[in-house]
């Protein structure tokens, strides 16, 4: 009697650990590049740019090709993604430097916070660039733990050749970047040229320690941002140079992260989503990156500046070898994260993000985002109806910086026709015009 007893308990025990386990939530890992252009990867179509372990994660997962920063620059891009909203919302619509005095703002919600409030562990690695005072950091944010530099890897230069040139043969010490653990430098100036390994070994060992509640990481890496750095491992690995060197080291680390989750068996619990905060620094010729066919790049609202490479895996959940071609953007990770945790969106504030989960799961009825506005700084200088963009004002930055250029009838192109946006048939199209100024009117009185 008492055996049989305890094996009933045991069974009940099982039965109710498994409940358990299969109620809990997901896992969700957002792995961002810095400045990675949308031609830069293997499986986005680069020649000589090896990333067999971004190729393979496409392969079983599922790739964007209409995938959208919200902004051409770091610190409102960040912010998008961080809260679903656009940048103007925040206030966050400008790069943050060294002397900078405003972060993200208190009453903003982040992905981390509300997730943190469903049961998840949470962690940032790597470049935040939200805030570097103590009340902007990431431990303030919602996130357990930080281990990372708090804005651009080229900031507080302090030694070095003037102008390009300290870009041609970098050393670390020319840049006084801290490295941060928390809320406390740890190595002041980090050596970038090991930063990426450290940043892929914290987000091992964070995913080994968390194996048993449903976790959230934000892998933020600074690279391939200039100026460039790559471990001994990758130094004169690809054809593409020390930008293509970056490159397949950032390929290896994603490799690590989605080689941690098999081993743990997290696979089939764990969303992974790899993206870029923007296009190409193209200013730094072969040391910036390269967006493909799409024109220009970072800074700027051409297609190049803010279309980035995306993709999403989820062995078991996202369909293996889907591409999508629907507008999406990195406002949309905020509400997803929220929809696999099963929360709610908060209702005091614009959500300017939609769930991916229907497009994520393959349903054939996901909803499709037929606006989309291109900002810079605080200013609409673009945007996006179906397939038809209108440029309202424009400023080229490949070939050298221009000024803003405002346009009384709108440049316009298909993209569906056009992605490298080369043909303007405003003069055939006045009535897209029309349809387009209607929507970006009803867009601002929300």
């Amino acid at each position: 009697m008492r055996l049989t007893t305890l094996l009933l308990l045991a069974l009940s025990a099982l039965l109710a650990a498994t409940a358990s386990a299969q109620e809990r939530p997901p896992n969700i890992v957002v792995i961002l590049a810095d400045d990675l252009g949308y031609g830069d990867l293997g499986v986005y179509g680069h020649p000589t740019i090896q990333t067999p372990r971004l190729d393979r994660m496409g392969a079983e997962g599922m790739k964007f090709t209409q995938f959208y920063a919200a902004a051409s620059v770091c610190t409102p891009s960040r912010a998008a993604l961080m809260t679903g909203r656009l940048p103007i919302r925040s206030g966050l619509t400008r790069v943050l430097f060294p002397h900078s005095t405003v972060g993200m703002p208190a009453e903003e919600i982040t992905i981390a916070e509300a997730l943190r409030q469903r049961g998840y562990a949470t962690a940032a690695i790597g470049k935040w660039h939200l805030g570097h005072l103590p009340q902007f950091l990431p431990t303030k944010h919602g996130f357990d733990s930080y281990f990372g530099i708090p804005y651009s890897n080229d900031m507080d230069r302090v030694g070095g050749p003037e102008g390009r040139a300290a870009f041609r043969e970098p050393r670390f010490e020319y840049w006084n970047v801290p490295l941060m653990r928390d809320t406390q430098i740890v190595e002041r100036p980090a050596d970038q040229r090991t930063i990426t390994r450290r940043y892929t070994e914290e987000a091992v060992r964070f995913i080994r320690e968390h194996r048993d509640q449903p976790f959230f990481l934000y892998l933020a890496h600074n690279l391939p941002h200039v100026p460039l750095f790559a471990s001994d491992r990758f130094l004169g690995s690809s054809a593409r140079g020390l930008y293509g060197d970056v490159v397949q080291e950032i390929d290896w680390s994603v490799g690590q992260v989605l080689d941690v989750l098999r081993e743990l068996d997290l696979e089939e619990r764990t969303l992974v989503f790899f993206t870029s905060d923007n296009g190409p620094w193209l200013a730094y010729d072969d040391h910036g990156g390269s967006a493909g066919l799409l024109r220009d790049g970072k800074g700027t609202t051409w297609e190049g500046g803010m279309r980035v490479p995306a993709i999403a895996w989820w062995p078991g959940t996202v369909p293996a070898g889907t591409v999508r071609t629907q507008v999406t953007s990195n406002l949309d990770i905020f509400p997803t994260a929220l929809a696999l945790a099963g929360g709610e969106l908060p209702r005091d504030r614009i959500i300017d993000g939609r769930s991916l989960l229907p497009l994520l799961r393959g349903e054939s009825k996901a909803e499709v985002r037929e606006f989309f506005p291109y900002y810079r700084n605080d200013e609409l200088y673009a945007a996006r109806v179906g397939p038809w963009k209108a440029h309202f004002i424009t400023r080229d930055l490949a070939g050298g910086a221009t000024d803003p250029v405002e346009h009384e009838i709108p440049k316009l192109y298909n993209l569906d026709v056009d992605p490298s946006e080369k043909y303007n048939v405003a003069e055939d199209h006045p009535e897209v015009i029309a349809k387009i100024r209607r929507a970006v009117e009803e867009f601002r009185t929300r």
